[in-house]
């Protein structure tokens, strides 16, 4: 299976997102400087999952997005299906014509791991990840690294002002 970051980066978002989002809407900035995620490869990831209903966006003064449902109840297989990601291991995309227009040899042997892949997927949700403490530690410590980033921007920013 190939995973690209489209659907790396759509998980990791969301996952951010559902960390941070319980009091608050998150800005898809936050989320960019704590994931190191360009801003504009976000932007077109939640237009997508604003699409198929995983997201809600709230606009104006403080606004962002939050999850459109509980982080329970939305598994990492749904994330990668929303931003047109595949779970295939298969040559052909499934189709069984990856030799001559035929199956190949192998093509039940990749379907049937695509299938476990899928189920392994669709059995982890948000919430789950959210339980798990190597998930909390590494929130915390980029929390941290992301308010290094914009203490060290606005330091700049007074600079520059300073120096005009």
């Amino acid at each position: 299976m190939r995973l690209t970051t489209k659907g790396r980066y759509a998980v990791t978002a969301m996952l951010d997102l559902a960390i941070h989002s319980q009091a608050v809407p998150v800005t898809l900035t936050d989320i960019a400087t704590r994931q190191t995620i360009s801003l504009s490869y976000l932007e077109q990831l939640f237009a997508r999952l604003r699409r198929s209903g995983m997201v809600t966006g709230i606009r104006g003064p403080g606004g962002g997005y939050k999850l459109s449902r509980e982080a329970k109840d939305i598994n990492v297989a749904d994330i990668i299906a929303a931003v047109d990601e595949q779970i295939d291991s298969t040559k052909c995309g499934g189709k069984g014509d990856c030799q001559n227009n035929q199956a190949c040899l192998t093509h039940e042997l990749w379907i049937g791991l695509s299938d476990q892949i899928r189920n392994y997927l669709e059995g982890i949700s948000l919430g789950d990840l959210l339980q798990k403490s190597s998930v909390k530690e590494v929130a915390k410590r980029q929390e941290g690294d992301a308010k290094k980033i914009l203490d060290t921007t606005l330091r700049y920013r007074e600079t520059r002002l300073e120096n005009a």
